[in-house]
C-alpha cells in the first residue's frame, strides 16, 4: 500500500479534458518546455498513454503480488481486470469508476488485499478531472465507503483508525488532484482559445487597415489624375484654339500643360515609390497643404477660368492631415467645375473660426450635369463621395449641390475641426 502514495504525482500531468483534439495548439509560452511537450504528447495520443499507464501499473502490482506470497490465480485475475479498465478512463470516466468499484467489491468479498486498488484512486482522479463536481463527490463517497470497508477488514496501517485515516487521506488527495488538474486544463484551454481569438482579431485588423489604406490611395490617385488631366485637357484645347491667331498664347498654354503633367507625374512617382518600400525615399516632396492653394488656383486660372481665393479669419494650425483634406477638397471642387460646368467664374473661400475651418467653393456655371459625380460615359464617379469621406475623417460634414445664394451655379462646402 505504500506505493499508492506516489500515484497522484505522475497522474497530475495527465489530466486532459475529453474534448481536446490532436490538432489544437497551445500558446508559445505554454507549449515550450518538458511540461508542454508531455502535455502535447498525451493530447495527441490519449489511448497510447493510458495503455502505457495501465501497463506500468500492472507490472508494478504484479511484482508486488509475486513478492507478497498471495497464491492462486484469482488474485492475479482480479488485479489485472481492476487495472486494465483504466485504458478507457478518459473516454468513459464514470463508467470506468463504476466498473472498478464493482471489481474491487468482488475483491473485498474474496478477501484479497491487493496493491491494484491504486487503480481506484486513478479512476477517482479521472472523474474529478473530467466530470462534473457532483459526480466527483458521489465517486468520492463511494470510494470512501470502500476505504472504510478495507480499513476494517485488512487494517493496512496496523489499526482500524490509522488505516482509515491513511486510506481516507489518499482518497481526498486523489479527489483534489483531479479537481486541480481539471481546473488547470480549463485555464490552459482558455488561454489557447484567447490566443486563437487574438490571432483572428489581429488578422481582421490587418485586413481592415489594408482596405482603409487602399481607399486612401485610391482617393489620392483620383485627386491627382482627375485634376491634372482635366487641367491638361483644358489647356491643350485652349492652345489648339488660340495657336493660329496667337501662337505666343498657344505656346504658353502648352507650357503650362507640360508643367501640370510633370507635377502630376512627380506626385504619382512619389506615391508609387512609397508603395514599393517601407522606407520613405529621400527627396520626396511633402503632401500639399494650405500653402499650395495659391499654386493650385494659378493652374486653374491658366485654363482660362478666373478663380478668386479668399481667406477670412485668423489662420491657426490645422495639422498636416487636415491641410491635405482642405487642399484635396478645393482641388476636386475646381476640377468638377472645369469638367462639368460652363462656368465663367469660381471662388474659393477659406474661413477660420477656431476651432473649426470652413471650405467653400462656388461657381456660376449653368450647364452642369444633374449629377456632377457622373463622369464621361454616364458611369458614377467618386469625386463628391471622396470629398465627403475626407471631411468625415476629421469629424466634419460636406454638402454639394446648387448654390442657394445664387440663381445659377454650384456650391461645395465643408466644415471640420482642427486635428488633435
Amino acid at each position: 500500500m505504500g506505493i499508492m502514495t506516489r500515484l497522484p504525482a505522475p497522474l497530475g500531468a495527465r489530466a486532459q479534458p475529453a474534448r481536446e483534439g490532436p490538432g489544437e495548439q497551445l500558446p508559445d509560452e505554454i507549449s515550450r518546455g518538458l511540461f508542454g511537450q508531455g502535455r502535447r504528447l498525451m493530447r495527441t495520443h490519449p489511448l497510447a498513454t493510458d495503455v502505457l499507464l495501465a501497463a506500468l501499473l500492472l507490472a508494478s502490482c504484479s511484482l508486488w503480488l509475486a513478492w507478497s506470497g498471495i497464491s492462486g490465480s484469482d488474485p492475479a485475475i482480479i488485479q489485472t481486470a481492476l487495472i486494465l479498465v483504466l485504458v478507457a478512463r478518459r473516454q468513459y470516466p464514470s463508467a470506468v469508476f463504476v466498473v472498478s468499484s464493482g471489481i474491487a467489491f468482488v475483491q473485498w468479498l474474496r478477501g484479497y488485499p491487493l496493491l491494484g486498488d491504486a487503480a481506484l484512486l486513478v479512476a477517482l482522479y479521472t472523474v474529478a478531472a473530467h466530470e462534473s463536481r457532483i459526480r466527483a463527490l458521489l465517486a468520492t463517497v463511494v470510494l470512501e465507503a470502500g476505504a472504510a470497508m478495507a480499513a476494517v477488514k485488512w487494517q493496512p496501517a496496523g489499526t482500524v483508525p490509522r488505516s482509515l485515516l491513511f486510506l481516507s487521506a489518499m482518497v481526498v488527495a486523489a479527489l483534489f488532484a483531479g479537481l486541480a488538474a481539471g481546473s488547470g486544463s480549463q485555464y490552459l484551454d482558455w488561454m489557447d482559445e484567447r490566443a486563437r481569438r487574438l490571432e483572428v482579431e489581429r488578422d481582421q485588423q490587418a485586413v481592415i487597415a489594408a482596405a482603409a489604406e487602399r481607399t486612401r490611395i485610391a482617393r489620392d490617385l483620383h485627386d491627382i489624375v482627375s485634376h491634372s488631366l482635366s487641367v491638361v485637357i483644358t489647356l491643350a484645347d485652349a492652345a489648339a484654339v488660340v495657336s493660329r491667331a496667337d501662337p505666343a498664347r498657344g505656346t504658353e498654354a502648352m507650357t503650362e500643360a507640360s508643367e501640370v503633367a510633370r507635377s502630376a507625374l512627380t506626385d504619382l512617382r512619389a506615391m508609387l515609390g512609397v508603395l514599393r518600400t517601407d522606407e520613405l525615399a529621400a527627396g520626396l516632396a511633402p503632401q500639399p497643404g494650405l500653402g499650395d492653394l495659391g499654386a493650385l488656383v494659378e493652374r486653374i486660372r491658366a485654363t482660362g477660368l478666373p478663380v478668386d481665393l479668399t481667406v477670412d479669419g485668423t489662420p491657426f494650425p490645422l495639422g498636416a492631415a487636415a491641410e491635405l483634406t482642405t487642399y484635396r477638397i478645393v482641388q476636386e471642387a475646381l476640377t468638377n467645375t472645369l469638367r462639368h460646368a460652363a462656368a465663367s467664374h469660381a471662388a474659393v473661400t477659406i474661413t477660420y473660426s477656431r476651432p473649426q475651418v470652413r471650405v467653400r467653393v462656388t461657381d456660376d456655371g449653368s450647364a452642369r450635369a444633374p449629377d456632377p459625380t457622373r463622369a464621361d460615359g454616364g458611369h458614377r464617379g467618386h469625386g463628391i463621395d471622396g470629398m465627403r469621406e475626407r471631411a468625415a475623417l476629421h469629424g466634419g460634414t460636406l454638402r454639394a449641390g446648387p448654390n442657394p445664394d445664387a440663381p445659377a451655379g454650384w456650391l461645395v462646402e465643408a466644415t471640420f475641426g482642427r486635428a488633435g
